[in-house]
């Protein structure tokens, strides 16, 4: 397996949804190019709403998802969770924790996502900094 692409997608604003809509934009793209994702989301609420989002995102998208850890047998492509990335089988990682995620190296991709609410700013100006120290070089996109 090989290193992790890290990518800090960084918003102009700080609406309320406008980073957990980014989110669906970001999997449902993954998704139409074959890639298996989990979101990971800060707690079992912000899943929930993830979860309703990715129905109504968009009106001409269908992402199969189901929520982490699953029900039942079948693994949709993408997953989403508050629980741990360590043990998700996935190849994308979206990241809306304000955590440094546990295991992201298992990941192909892991992104994270940023608006400029000034908690969210230097949280994630923090990871950049941890993915830095283990000698990862995450790459920024002004949207």
């Amino acid at each position: 397996m090989g290193v992790p692409r890290i990518d800090f997608y960084v918003l102009p604003d700080q609406r309320d949804n406008g980073r957990v809509l980014l989110a669906c934009r970001l999997a449902d793209k993954a998704y139409n190019l074959g890639h298996t994702v989990y979101l990971l989301a800060a707690s079992e609420a912000q899943a929930a709403a993830l979860d309703d989002l990715l129905w109504t995102f968009r009106q001409d998208s269908f992402i199969p998802h189901e929520r982490y850890p699953l029900a039942g047998a079948e693994c949709s492509p993408v997953l989403v969770g508050a629980a741990s990335p360590a043990a998700v089988e996935a190849q994308v990682l979206i990241n809306l924790t304000d955590a440094f995620p546990e295991g992201f190296e298992r990941f192909e991709r892991v992104v994270e996502l940023v608006d400029q609410h000034p908690d969210v700013l230097a949280k994630s100006r923090e990871r950049f900094r941890q993915y830095r120290e283990r000698g990862f070089i995450p790459e920024s996109h002004k949207l």
